[in-house]
């Protein structure tokens, strides 16, 4: 496996399969190596810490840098390179200007819904948005893989994506040209059901059990949002009854957990919109529902 530590050593990998990342590797990020392989093309996994998607009071400084062990991570799941670029290669125009031109993006409409991510951290799409878009730049890929772990990111990747491959580069809303195909991969658990996470690190051995609210909550949610999604479609009241009551339901049991919780809710899958706002005539919309909450000073996020 090969360590390209500089743009000019991309060149090789076009056309890849690309897995970004922020390091501190898991198995879920490995099974993106290896889904990215079963599907013929040679993995290229980037490694960068991302600056610009970090609020001031948030833990960059913090975040694990474990570049060693996730290489030979990566080496393992059968990844061709991994490329560790410096913020001078991302930010060619400075990082202080780069945290400037983030806040001017026009984010896709995905990036703003009630309640959900950006509520809680609202510089952190415009930041996800500048560097995946220029890493697609950098390194040319032909398709991109992504975990669903952090649903409403990979949305907003993806429409970003989309968005641009209508528009003139000129009026794309990112600066980005590059436009690969965004390969959505299912979460990856531990066999008692909690999401792995870089994060999952800082959990005591005491606070585990704890974390598990979140998977056992979004466990409630299914079982009374399923069986709803083999009937004939309900009226947009009985509908929003249905889901109030699966939110109740979560909320309940991230409080049993004793989890401080950000968000536990129920959306369109597509639009992440609230689902009593679509056309009640239509066919069932799939449907996420999506927790964020925090345990001490860890924030873990889960969906299904």
């Amino acid at each position: 496996m090969e360590i390209v530590d500089s743009i000019e050593g991309l060149a090789a990998f076009k056309g890849c399969g690309f897995v970004p990342t922020m390091g501190a590797l898991h198995e879920g990020h490995f099974e993106l190596i290896r889904r990215c392989a079963r599907d013929g093309l040679q993995p290229l996994v980037s490694i960068f810490v991302n600056p610009t998607q970090f609020a001031p009071h948030e833990d960059f400084q913090r975040y694990p840098r474990t570049l060693e062990a996730d290489s030979r991570g990566c080496q393992s799941a059968g990844a061709a390179a991994v490329f560790v670029p410096t913020v001078e290669m991302v930010y060619p125009r400075g990082l202080a200007q780069a945290q400037e031109e983030a806040k001017l993006l026009q984010l896709p409409p995905v990036a703003s819904r009630p309640q959900l991510e950006d509520a809680c951290r609202p510089t952190h799409f415009s930041g996800v948005c500048q560097v995946v878009a220029r890493l697609f730049d950098l390194c040319r890929p032909q398709r991109a893989y992504f975990g669903e772990k952090d649903f409403q990111q990979l949305r907003v990747i993806t429409q970003m994506v989309e968005t641009s491959r209508a528009l003139a580069p000129e009026a794309r809303p990112v600066d980005g040209s590059f436009t690969p195909q965004i390969v959505p991969c299912p979460t990856v658990r531990d066999a008692d059901g909690l999401a792995l996470s870089s994060r999952n690190r800082y959990l005591r051995a005491e606070e585990r059990e704890r974390a598990l609210g979140l998977s056992r909550a979004l466990r409630r949610a299914h079982e009374i949002l399923r069986p709803q999604m083999n009937e004939p479609v309900a009226p947009a009241p009985a509908l929003a009854a249905i889901i109030a009551h699966a939110e109740a339901a979560m909320l309940e049991e991230l409080e049993r957990h004793q989890l401080h919780v950000e968000y536990a809710v129920v959306r369109d899958a597509d639009s992440l919109e609230p689902v009593q706002q679509q056309n009640a005539a239509q066919s069932p919309a799939p449907l996420r529902a999506l927790i964020a909450a925090r345990l001490g000073t860890v924030r873990l996020i889960d969906n299904a």
